[in-house]
């Protein structure tokens, strides 16, 4: 493979010749289909099993001479970890997770059926396809590919396939940081989902976004207070009324422009790629920050759409439950909110929640979850910004923040510094966004390949 060349990485030497062959190539697609054919669904509230999974990722990384151990906070909740030994003993570890559980999916709303992994015209289907058990099939092939060819990494890599990341982490990751630290000794940086595919704008352009930060999860429960009475009464103390007031109230706001490192240096390197003017992100007037943002943003056409969702907190009402009867006004009413709360955010996001709520209206945390960021001008978003530029030279490679959140959240309590990385050269047309928990997930065979090539040259220089 001429593409396949050796380089220099970032004053540390040349990297090791490269060992992503064929072999490697048709697990990433082999594992991915055959792990989608693994029904590990999460229907939330412990409801789920990912133990025939883990059991299969044991099995391969035992056969590439690695020691995986299985470990459970629930039976059937299992998640994997293994360790690579590095060449130097006194490098810190790399982390690189991947969950094993998937969201749901209805077999009668997709073309093919949604656990079957069917491989059709260069393109594997089903649950899982993008999110993300072609990340864990491709984490599998480069680590077996190292121990065919006699590889060690330069640093110590642990893998981590968890359980519950699609729910609240509690029967994997936060399972695993609370009760088994020491797995996770000498960590400092990790790698997960889910960043460096392939965006296209729809003007010739390929973007990579590599994630470096991620908003924080604000999951909500709002109680209103009322009177009960008769429907046929008039009721100012109407528990649904103030319920419907402040859901309204909520979901109409526009939160004010918070601009995190990671978000503006997107915008500064979007905005000199598609020469755009850049406005004043050091303005103290709020109101010219999000006129200024706004604008580039309206500038920068589809690419904006890779920044627009984290320029701001957010709070969208999601759940309403209120009353039992048609004639009953409810003395009680209540809904559920999804809030993301960008880092150094939290305090906005508390007061706002307290004002728009008002004083009839209680609202509490169902599950809350910290945002996070990461250095987008160190040694290590280097290094994966060369990686992908080594196999696609036209790639334009900026950092992005999340909107959502991941398995890093919990990994970053025993101080690892997080990044979303699993690359996937994609086709035009190819909406990878719309594939996460959507229908007809899927992923091509081409872009597994990328993925395991890329890979495998950011893990052996990081």
């Amino acid at each position: 493979m001429a593409e396949q060349t050796t380089a220099e990485h970032g004053g540390a030497g040349p990297q090791a010749p490269p060992h992503i062959d064929a072999v490697a190539c048709e697990e990433a697609v082999r594992f991915t289909s055959d792990l989608i054919r693994m029904d590990t669904t999460n229907r939330g509230g412990g409801e789920g099993t990912e133990r025939a999974a883990a059991e299969y990722v044991a099995a391969r990384l035992s056969e590439a001479g690695l020691d995986p151990q299985l470990l459970e906070k629930a039976p059937g909740r299992t998640n994997v970890v293994a360790r690579v030994p590095g060449s130097d003993p006194g490098a810190p570890a790399l982390l690189v997770h991947g969950h094993l559980d998937v969201v749901p999916a209805d077999p009668a709303e997709w073309q093919v059926h949604p656990f079957s992994g069917e491989i059709r015209d260069g393109v594997v289907w089903g649950r899982g396809a993008v999110d993300m058990k072609d990340s864990d099939a491709m984490v599998l092939a480069v680590v077996r590919a190292w121990a065919r060819a006699g590889v060690r990494p330069r640093r110590d890599i642990v893998l981590a396939f968890t359980a519950d990341e699609e729910d609240t982490a509690q029967y994997g990751s936060g399972f695993l940081v609370a009760h088994r630290p020491e797995l996770f000794e000498g960590c400092t940086e990790a790698i997960g989902e889910s960043g460096a595919f392939t965006f296209h704008p729809g003007d010739g352009r390929r973007l990579y976004p590599v994630a470096a930060g991620e908003r924080g999860t604000a999951w909500l429960t709002l109680a209103a207070r009322g009177r009960a009475g008769h429907g046929s009464k008039i009721n100012h103390e109407n528990a649904v009324t103030r319920l419907a007031a402040a859901v309204t109230r909520i979901g109409e706001h526009t939160w004010p422009v918070r601009l995190t490192p990671v978000v503006r240096a997107a915008l500064t390197e979007l905005a000199a790629l598609y020469g755009r003017p850049l406005p004043d992100l050091d303005t103290e007037d709020p109101a010219a920050l999000a006129a200024g943002v706004d604008d580039l943003l309206a500038r920068l056409g589809p690419a904006a759409a890779l920044i627009a969702p984290t320029v701001r907190n957010s709070a969208n009402p999601t759940m309403l439950d209120g009353g039992y009867k048609v004639n009953v006004i409810p003395g009680r009413a209540g809904a559920h909110v999804d809030g993301r709360v960008l880092p150094g955010g939290e305090e906005e996001f508390t007061a706002t929640l307290d004002r728009l709520t008002g004083a009839d209206v209680d609202w509490e945390y169902l599950h809350h979850e910290i945002p996070l960021q990461a250095p987008v001008d160190g040694p290590a978003f280097a290094v994966m910004r060369e990686a992908l530029r080594h196999f696609d030279p036209g790639a334009h490679v900026i950092p992005y923040c999340m909107s959502g959140g991941t398995d890093a959240k919990q990994f970053s309590r025993l101080g690892v510094t997080g990044y979303g990385f699993m690359p996937l050269r994609l086709p035009q047309g190819f909406d990878y966004q719309a594939m996460f928990h959507g229908v007809d997930e899927r992923v091509p065979v081409d872009a597994l390949h990328f993925g395991t090539r890329v890979l495998d040259r950011a893990l052996r220089a990081l």
